[in-house]
């Protein structure tokens, strides 16, 4: 991208909902497709931040905590002070360059160490202070008046390997989907669904936790599952690093095409 496109769109990303610093160039509510970024700490992310996360990329933008468009740069979080390089970014470069006649909007509402059961309406996070489930639906609806949500990106469990929790998990994540749906109003939006990573050996409520996931995916058609083989993490291990965090969007995006193309085939048929 040119010295000045840049400048333009650093001039666009900070200007509120809808509105760009040329009058002259408004976002289409057609052509603005927005991607609902939902989970735990590895969706909000927490890679290190390095030159090329912070370069200013033309038609991918983000809304931040305060609900205005700006461009998407890491880190697009801010759950908690540690948020640095997520998959989103990448995702939402890979989407605008598919799709040139398009502008992509990130919704980021990842909140680090969140349970599944923080992600029922009224439930209260006290790690970030805030309603995962409330929020997110509030931020995607503000969004919405400006674009069109496209899908979901989900990616969490960490927070529900344990006894108590890990059984119930299947029928926590497919509440959870059908819940965003109807309250969003969009009874066939696609969800992708990231696996755990598998930096250490898993035990059986990781185990379990995974299977749920896949169950998840197989019983329902707009749903895909994101493998998470060869990615590796900080030395926390728990984190996936920067360059994993990169290809994993890069997963969740061809993941999102197949999606595409299997619906647009149910459709011809």
């Amino acid at each position: 991208m040119s010295f000045f496109k840049a400048c333009v769109w650093m001039l666009i990303a900070t200007m509120s909902c809808g509105v760009f610093a040329d009058e002259k160039i408004k976002i289409e509510k057609s052509t603005f497709h927005l991607f609902l970024l939902v989970g735990q700490s590895n969706m909000a992310g927490r890679g290190k931040i390095e030159a090329e996360d912070k370069e200013v990329v033309e038609r991918v933008l983000s809304l931040n905590k305060d609900g205005k468009w700006v461009a998407a740069v890491d880190p697009i979080h801010f759950d908690k002070r540690a948020a640095g390089v997520g998959l989103g970014r990448t995702f939402g470069i890979l989407v605008s360059k598919k799709y040139p006649d398009i502008t992509v909007g990130l919704i980021p509402c990842a909140c680090g160490g969140s349970p599944i059961g923080t992600w029922v309406p009224g439930a209260y996070h006290k790690q970030t202070k805030s309603h995962p489930y409330d929020d997110a639906i509030k931020r995607a609806r503000l969004a919405m008046k400006d674009g069109e949500l496209k899908a979901i990106l989900w990616h969490q469990g960490e927070g529900d390997c344990s006894a108590k929790s890990a059984p119930l998990y299947e029928k926590n994540l497919s509440e959870l989907i059908a819940r965003f749906r109807k309250d969003l109003g969009m009874p066939e939006l696609p969800v992708i669904i990231g696996q755990l990573g598998k930096f250490k050996k898993w035990n059986s409520y990781r185990v379990m936790v995974d299977k749920a996931q896949r169950d998840v995916v197989l019983k329902d058609r707009n749903a895909a599952f994101v493998g998470s083989d060869g990615l590796t993490c900080n030395p926390d291990q728990v984190h996936f690093d920067a360059a994993s965090l990169r290809e994993f969007g890069k997963r969740y995006f061809e993941a999102y095409l197949k999606l595409n193309s299997d619906q647009r085939s149910a459709v011809a048929k």
